[in-house]
């Protein structure tokens, strides 16, 4: 491909920070050059998605923000880069253009990796969408003290604590560890991670780009 490919980035945490709002669109640029990225986010969202009432909260946001990329930015996919894939299953079954959950992604991807995978969380068990791509793969989960919402991870107290739950999960037998939230990616912590632990780590934003390119690309 020689032209740039759109490809929708949905947010589901709510932000006035141009910055932040395009970080996770920056990342999947940096590592496939041929997308362009369009980003965008639900509304009222704060806290984005840390429980059942949040998560019901964002699908039908999700979904409508999908299929306004879709008609009015003419993007050849969409990412929703939220590990808990929110909308994605509605979203494919309203849209022509091929749909990626960040969470289904990065597990996909860590079956690469090794047999046994651990899911690093925001939450006490892993996301729906990773244990049901993994399922007995799925070795262990852990989320780190103190660590309620992907806010959390973007304070200093929070990202030392992301290293004590990793070891958690590398001493239960984990062979890779799959970030189960993309506010990891926000603060790169897979790079972080293997440096420190020397086990593949996977960083669902960068999973989520894979897929997003491999099906713009075989068109």
């Amino acid at each position: 491909m020689s032209e740039r490919v759109k490809v929708g980035v949905i947010r589901v945490l709510t932000t006035q920070d141009e910055e932040l709002l395009r970080a996770h669109g920056r990342i999947i640029e940096e590592a496939f050059p041929v997308i362009e990225t369009v980003n965008r986010c639900i509304p009222d969202q704060p806290e984005g998605i840390h429980d059942a009432r949040t998560m019901r909260t964002a699908v039908p946001k999700v979904v409508a923000l999908g299929q306004q990329l879709e008609s009015e930015e003419g993007v050849k996919a969409i990412v929703v880069s939220c590990a808990d894939d929110p909308g994605v299953e509605k979203l494919r079954k309203v849209l022509k253009v091929p749909v990626i959950g960040a969470g289904s992604a990065a597990a996909a991807l860590s079956l690469v990796f090794g047999k046994k995978v651990g899911v690093l969380t925001i939450t006490e068990e892993a996301p729906k969408a990773m244990s049901k791509v993994l399922g007995r793969r799925l070795v262990a989960a852990a989320r780190p003290k103190g660590v309620k919402t992907t806010l959390d991870l973007m304070k200093e107290e929070g990202r030392e604590r992301v290293f004590e739950a990793a070891e958690r999960l590398k001493r239960r037998g984990s062979e890779v560890i799959a970030l189960g939230c993309t506010g990891y990616s926000t603060i790169g912590m897979a790079r972080q991670l293997e440096d420190e632990l020397r086990l593949a780590v996977v960083d669902p934003v960068i999973a989520s780009g894979l897929f997003a390119w491999y099906a713009i690309a075989k068109r």
